[in-house]
């Protein structure tokens, strides 16, 4: 089974919030939406809407942990790395994926297919399908990264 066959399958909204927003937004953002993770969007480059990274509640917690109330007046922008985006493509094995979301210690990946964001995959959609562990082969690529 394919990364497309669950985006497929799935709600295709896409959240997203700004890097330039603070994290009680982005906090408010997860809650409304009642998810766990957001793509993180670079709106002010010169190539338009960019994903830049993912913001967690991970995210909210160590903001808070570390900086207070104060955390959430914090940009997005502070607490992510905009240096490597880990990302996948919906041709993508969903072993590969896990294997993917392991190496990197993420529940979230974002899929990206020609330079264009089409959707958020996470380790309970992995989980949760019906093919799951099952013994398909990983793709034989190795991970890409998106450089800013």
């Amino acid at each position: 089974m394919r990364v497309g066959d669950i985006l497929n399958r799935k709600n295709t909204r896409i959240a997203t919030v700004r890097m330039n927003e603070t994290v009680a937004t982005a906090a408010r953002l997860l809650r409304d939406e009642n998810i766990s993770a957001l793509v993180v969007k670079d709106v002010c480059r010169t190539e338009g809407n960019v994903a830049v990274g993912m913001f967690t509640e991970r995210d909210v917690v160590r903001a808070v942990a570390e900086h207070g109330a104060a955390g959430l007046s914090m940009k997005v922008s502070a607490l992510i790395s905009v240096q490597k985006l880990v990302s996948c493509h919906s041709t993508d094995l969903l072993d590969y994926v896990r294997e993917l979301m392991n190496d990197h210690h993420i529940r979230h990946l974002p899929v990206i297919d020609d330079h264009t964001l089409v959707g958020v995959i996470s380790m309970r959609d992995i989980n949760a399908s019906p093919t799951f562990g099952l013994g398909a082969q990983p793709a034989a690529r190795p991970a890409e990264f998106a450089f800013v």
